[in-house]
């Protein structure tokens, strides 16, 4: 996943929380955020006024969520069994 790029060109701070079988990415665009987000062949899509976002998944990745909520977009990502 390229999260510092993605974070870099955002310049938004981002997390990325590992667990056994599953990792969660948070990116905070702050409050108020008029942001949207969508998943599409593996590509996180974040649209931002009028710029656009992509953050590539890791191929490994069986399913991924995703939903923005108060300034912040949250990927759930479950590794492949």
């Amino acid at each position: 996943m390229n999260l510092d790029r993605f974070t870099h060109e955002t310049e938004r701070p981002a997390r990325r929380y590992e667990y056994d079988d599953s990792s969660v990415v948070a990116v905070d665009f702050g409050p108020g955020a008029d942001a949207t987000v969508d998943l599409v062949d593996g590509t996180v899509i974040v649209v931002l006024e009028d710029d656009q976002f992509e953050l590539e998944l890791p191929e490994a990745t069986a399913d991924a969520h995703t939903f923005i909520r108060n300034g912040v977009l949250t990927v759930e990502l479950e590794a492949d069994q």
